[in-house]
């Protein structure tokens, strides 16, 4: 089981790497493997059907979506806990919608996948 300290901390390092675009940082805390599931996706990549693989992969779909997004900010609205996942909602105040990332960890505790939902 996630603590609940953990994932508040984890969250408040995530919400500051993205306001920062502090990709290096952030890419530390994912598996070489990883995936991200996020209709986001699609706009950058339209053939992906919203799933991206790999760790360079995703890098390179954040750095993208980044250069799109100079003005993004994220306001974290609350963290919850799972067995193994945390869930970050927060607020785009760029876009002015909310959002969910599900976070899921492995057994050394770094998330080797995520889904994201959007209102």
């Amino acid at each position: 089981m996630i603590d609940n300290q953990f994932a508040l901390q984890f969250a408040a390092d995530w919400i500051t790497c993205w306001n920062k675009q502090d990709l290096d940082t952030l890419m530390a805390h994912y598996t070489d493997d990883f995936s991200i599931q996020t209709p986001y996706a699609l706009k950058i990549y339209p053939d992906c059907g919203g799933i991206i693989l790999g760790k360079k992969n995703v890098r390179l779909y954040w750095e993208t979506a980044l250069s799109k997004l100079p003005d993004l900010h994220f306001e974290l609205l609350e963290v919850l806990t799972g067995v193994n996942s945390i869930s970050i909602y927060y607020h785009n105040t760029d876009s002015g919608k909310n959002a969910v990332e599900n976070l899921f960890f492995n057994g050394d505790g770094m998330v080797d996948k995520v889904i994201v939902t959007y209102n």
